[in-house]
């Protein structure tokens, strides 16, 4: 099934960029039901797993659409991720509130072309990444061709940044890496890729300084705000989505950790512009989705930048392969 959006933009009240479907119409698990718990236990959130459609439903009944994805680490975790193709076939179902995003185990010999396969055949709208989850260093160049694919698509690709709450207060925080989810990795991707629009995700504790550098000097770098509470919140993020960058913000949850009430609740309460308000909540994820706003002021065309030409882009640094041993 190839999803095909029947969203009305103009109805919704918010875009939800980053929300997690745990549990599939089988009752399979996207991670270690160990890992799960953990991650509910530290966010203090229930531990209901809801399906995709049940997913739809809570949405819909908010007047919210929501980006729902798993994130395939079976390398990492030797554990099989919910599928995609039934991700996708549950956003179709549900395609007034649902936008699916693809997810690819980066280390998989057939990575590249499970990436076209989900853009040609599923017809999914970006793909999800998560470093420290899925034990790779995003600037490393055996990864470019994943990269290189979905610019040529012109599609987005959200990169879990900073601390996080999988594995947290297990022994060895479960083998996960937070030094794979720093922000600067990302920066060699944007300078590589100048057509790829890349999300990075949360608050990007504790290199949020990093974080809102990347996304300042690279116009193709936009944050998502999800798997926080806004009160929380770094208050140079606030002080710079509410200035340079609030057009380059949007509004994620992280749900099912973090409901969207809870998110926007606390949000209301952010000392923000009344004309930022929107931008974040979704005007940005409109433009930057494709959703039919405006074409954004600062994100190159991917249409026209989607292959790097190698003669005159930067030279990618060196693989950090001690970071991951």
């Amino acid at each position: 099934m190839t999803y095909t959006s029947a969203l009305d933009v103009a109805a919704l009240t918010a875009i939800d960029t980053h929300v997690h479907v745990e549990k599939d119409t089988h009752g399979h698990l996207s991670l270690p039901g160990e890992v799960l718990d953990a991650a509910a236990k530290y966010f203090k959130a229930p531990t209901d797993r809801l399906t995709i459609d049940e997913t739809a439903d809570y949405y819909r009944e908010r007047s919210m659409a929501a980006v729902v994805f798993t994130v395939d680490a079976t390398t990492k975790l030797g554990h099989a991720p919910n599928s995609t193709e039934e991700i996708v076939a549950g956003a179709a179902r549900n395609n007034d509130v649902l936008i699916p995003f693809g997810s690819v185990d980066p280390h998989a010999a057939d990575a590249v072309d499970r990436v076209r396969r989900q853009i040609e055949d599923l017809g999914v709208r970006g793909f999800k990444f998560h470093p420290s989850l899925q034990d790779f260093d995003p600037s490393d160049e055996r990864y470019f061709p994943l990269y290189e694919v979905i610019a040529a698509a012109g599609l987005p690709a959200i990169f879990h940044t900073g601390q996080t709450g999988i594995g947290a207060r297990l022994p060895g925080g479960f083998g996960l890496k937070l030094g794979l989810s720093n922000p600067m990795l990302l920066d060699v991707v944007a300078a590589t890729f100048p057509g790829l629009t890349i999300i990075m995700a949360h608050p990007s504790v504790p290199w949020q300084d990093e974080a809102i550098s990347v996304a300042t000097h690279k116009g193709n770098v936009y944050i998502d705000l999800s798997g926080w509470s806004p009160k929380y919140f770094p208050p140079a993020l606030v002080k710079q989505a509410n200035s340079v960058l609030q057009d380059k913000v949007l509004f994620g949850s992280d749900f099912p950790l973090l409901t969207p009430e809870r998110w926007m609740r606390d949000f209301a309460a952010l000392e923000l512009k009344d004309e930022v308000r929107p931008k974040i909540l979704k005007d940005n994820a409109v433009r930057v989705l494709g959703l039919g706003g405006p074409s954004s002021p600062t994100a190159p065309n991917p249409a026209t930048q989607a292959a790097p030409n190698p003669a005159t882009q930067a030279a990618p640094s060196s693989p950090r392969g001690a970071a991951r041993a």
